[in-house]
């Protein structure tokens, strides 16, 4: 079996091409809360040929969706981003439709989530004197108790990455089709005590992308995108899984080892000048009333400090989330960024599922036989070749 390239017009779903002469320069790459990626070279005679009846290429930018297909599934799926030259040859390069929202503007309606609703009263400005009493009384009125302000609903953070999806997908140069899990997080935007609430207001210039990350931070969860044919294989659907939390679990029956199916480890690596034991975040304010917490590791390191900065909000606890995911990507731990692993009982291709938690074991230089757990956050599988390339993150890296 070999790989099939099929191109699709991506706003109508049309099939334009079910056998691209696409060559790939590896394998599609899937990537956890990511677009993921697939770049490959083309004859650029091949981009001569007109997609009826909208006049343009067949591989246009943002116009194409090019989908890998290995023995009767769908592997990968996106949008062509970019097409250059090199030499004689077409670069292709594609992004997954997640990438969709990255650079594009929210222009919504507003979006204020544990806002403090301060109700409306009769008697505003009827004790201009302050001496508690209501102004022109007689006999003379006590003020009555001010009815306490409302806090308005709080959204769920899955709630407001559909919102930005919808509201992307109303445009009529916008429709991908793309579908969403309808659970909730489990985690609301805001404080309870309405105080520090969270917003999305089009006059901040939101990008949507960047938003969704946000939320999806704050919320601690993950997603996956994916692509495939429905029932009757006329039409190729796309959704993006929402985790419950995060994706994945601890694969104990799997085995990933040097000498049995790992073939290559890259060279593993510390963090170096990366390195911080001391992590300081910045809130939503100015001057000396700017919100400041620290996440501190004692580690019998020297101090090492980084500044991060978080604008949307003011709120401690968030503040302090924010600086504890941070100074788990800054850990002075031995990390192993990717292996290479061929077919092999210990794991078979495709046996492991993005988030996943694996023991890899291997022999590094000067430190000898090493088990380390790590997160699988992105593949590339070449079915066709028996081999994979899995990058990987300590299990640690998220705080």
């Amino acid at each position: 079996m070999t790989w099939r390239y099929i191109a699709m017009r991506a706003l109508t779903n049309d099939f334009l091409d079910w056998d691209v002469p696409f060559v790939a320069t590896s394998p599609p790459k899937r990537e956890l809360s990511g677009p993921g990626a697939m770049q490959g070279t083309i004859n650029p005679e091949y981009l001569r040929l007109m997609a009826k009846p909208d006049g343009l290429p067949v591989l246009a930018e943002w116009a194409t969706a090019l989908f890998a297909e290995f023995n009767g599934h769908i592997r990968w799926g996106g949008l062509v981003s970019n097409l250059s030259f090199e030499g004689q040859a077409m670069k292709v390069s594609c992004v997954g439709y997640s990438a969709y929202p990255n650079g594009m503007p929210y222009l919504g309606a507003t979006i204020r989530s544990g806002a403090t609703i301060t109700k409306k009263w009769a008697y505003d400005g009827k004790d201009k004197n302050h001496d508690g009493y209501v102004d022109g009384s007689s006999p003379k009125k006590k003020m009555p108790k001010r009815p306490a302000d409302t806090i308005s609903s709080r959204w769920d953070a899955y709630d407001i990455v559909r919102h930005i999806w919808t509201h992307l997908q109303n445009y009529k140069m916008g429709k991908l089709g793309l579908t969403l899990d309808k659970h909730d997080s489990g985690y609301k935007l805001g404080a309870a005590s309405g105080k520090d609430p969270w917003q999305l207001q089009w006059w901040d210039s939101p990008d949507c992308g960047s938003t969704i990350t946000e939320v999806m931070n704050l919320a601690k969860a993950d997603y996956l995108e994916r692509h495939y044919w429905d029932g009757t294989k006329e039409k190729i659907l796309h959704h993006i899984d929402l985790g419950t939390k995060r994706l994945g679990k601890a694969r104990s029956e799997l085995r990933f080892a040097q000498g049995e199916n790992v073939i290559e480890i890259a060279t593993p690596t510390y963090q170096g000048d990366y390195y911080a034991n001391n992590v300081y975040v910045l809130g939503k304010g100015t001057g000396t009333k700017t919100p400041r917490v620290r996440v501190v590791a004692n580690d019998n390191r020297l101090r090492r400090a980084k500044i991060i900065t978080r604008k949307s909000t003011a709120n401690v606890k968030t503040l302090t989330e924010y600086g504890k995911k941070e100074r788990a990507k800054h850990a002075q731990e031995l990390t192993i960024p990717s292996i290479a692993i061929r077919q092999h009982v210990n794991a078979p291709l495709g046996s492991w599922a993005l988030g996943d938690r694996i023991l890899v074991q291997v022999e590094i230089p000067w430190m000898g036989e090493l088990a380390l757990w790590h997160r699988i956050v992105s593949e590339e599988i070449d079915p066709a070749a028996g081999t994979a390339v899995l990058s990987l993150t300590r299990d640690d890296f998220y705080g």
